[in-house]
Formats: structure tokens, C-alpha cells, sequence
């Protein structure tokens, strides 16, 4: 969601950033995204958090087979695109029906971000998922706390984030559009590294609507993977 570019000055850890394609592999699936920082600064690079929250849902920490799922401020794609193909696996491998099943199914992903970026997401959707699955992944818009009324309450079963979370001026919106989001069933899995107190204070401000905790981190990265979930209006009494 964030289009904040940061300094060119910040060094040999950014080069990586300035490549224009960046290769994956995951669901079986050699995946190439395109980078594009000077065009659209930290929105348009693959973050590591995105890498080590795609390689979580691969590792089947979630059940994502028929399931319906939401990239918030998704930026080059790459988590909802590795969503998308987990997601509808077990339906890629019936080509032959793929297009009655998929539409049988209950499984969607929506990858979203700010206007200014899809585009740029799009592109990445469409080189990298098969045509036949395309149809149940949608590409839309979304800025945190306003335009929420494009989606339906509680219209997803996961909501994903990754590296969304550390520009204070958007936390009440971010917040805001979780809640809008989420049913009493839905799972948050938000990616992040802890880079500043703000990020702890954004934490804190979850726990205040959601039941929260930590079930991923990746020591080499230094990335945290925080689950969450919202509370049982019983606990709060």
C-alpha cells in the first residue's frame, strides 16, 4: 500500500531492489516478478517479508484449498500470487474440468493495493498465474479506510500482509479495514520485521480488537509472523 520511497543512499542491501525481475519457485511454479523501484519505490520491490510469508503458506500452515483470501497493500503481488496458485492447486491438476470446478468452488484471492499501483500489480498477475485459474483471482483497488465499501463484511476466510505495517499515519485506517474485512472465523497472518517502536505500538493497537500471536519467525530474515484473529465477544466480558 505505502508508495514512500526510501533514500538511494541506504546501500548495498537496496541492489536487489533495483533489478527489474526477481525469479521464485514456489507451488511448482518458477515465478518472476517485476521490479520497478524508481517508478514506484517500496510498492513495486519484493520485500522479505513477502518471501518468508509466501514460504509459510506453502509449508501448509494454513488450508487455503477452497478457501477465500485478500493480499492487503500487496504491492508486486507475490504473496496473493502464491495464494492464488496454493489456493487452487488441487483443481490445477484436473485441467480437463478446471473451468466447471473452478467456478464450483468457494475459492477466490483478491490482490489489492492503491490505484496508483495497479497497474504494475496486474502485470505481475497476469504473467504469472495461468490462464485457466485467472478468472477466480481479482486485481482491485483498495485504500485502507475508505473505499471499504466495495467489499462485503466479513468477506474472507484469510487476509494476508506483509511488511504493511510500519507507517503510523495508517495504522487507524489499516485497523479499520481488518475489522471491516474479517468474520469470527477469519485468520490475519501479517509479515513484518520489527524495525521501530511504532511497529510494537501498532501490535498493541491489534490485541485491542483481535486475539494475537506469533506463530512464525525467521531467524536469517529476522521476520515475525503474527496471526490473528478477531475476539470472542465472551472474552471481553
Amino acid at each position: 500500500m505505502a508508495l514512500v520511497p526510501y533514500e538511494e543512499t541506504a546501500g548495498v542491501g537496496l541492489r536487489a531492489f533495483h533489478k527489474p525481475l526477481a525469479t521464485f519457485s514456489f507451488a511448482n511454479h518458477r515465478i518472476q516478478i517485476r521490479q520497478d523501484w524508481r517508478q514506484l519505490g517500496v510498492a513495486a520491490v519484493v520485500w522479505d517479508a513477502a518471501i518468508v510469508l509466501s514460504t509459510y503458506l506453502e509449508m501448509g500452515a494454513v488450508e487455503l484449498r477452497g478457501c477465500s483470501a485478500v493480499e492487503l497493500g500487496a504491492g508486486t503481488g507475490l504473496v496473493g500470487i502464491v495464494a492464488a496458485l496454493l489456493a487452487l492447486k488441487s483443481v490445477m491438476r484436473r485441467p480437463l474440468l478446471v473451468h466447471c470446478l473452478l467456478f464450483l468452488s468457494g475459492a477466490h484471492v483478491t490482490i489489492t493495493d492503491r490505484k496508483v499501483a495497479l497497474e504494475f500489480l496486474k502485470s505481475n498477475v497476469q504473467a504469472n498465474l495461468p490462464p485457466h485459474i485467472q478468472p477466480k483471482v481479482v486485481v482491485k483497488e483498495l485504500t485502507w479506510g475508505q473505499n471499504l465499501g466495495s467489499f462485503s463484511p466479513g468477506e474472507f476466510d484469510l487476509i494476508l500482509g506483509a511488511d504493511i505495517i510500519y507507517l503510523e499515519e495508517t495504522f487507524t485506517d489499516l485497523l479499520q479495514t481488518l475489522e471491516h474485512l474479517c468474520s469470527n472465523r477469519s485468520v490475519i497472518l501479517l509479515a513484518c520485521r520489527i524495525r521501530y517502536e511504532r511497529d510494537n505500538n501498532f501490535l498493541a493497537m491489534l490485541k485491542r480488537q483481535f486475539t494475537v500471536s506469533k506463530v512464525h519467525y525467521d531467524p536469517e530474515k529476522d521476520i515475525h509472523i503474527y496471526k490473528a484473529q478477531k475476539r470472542n465477544q465472551r472474552e471481553d466480558l
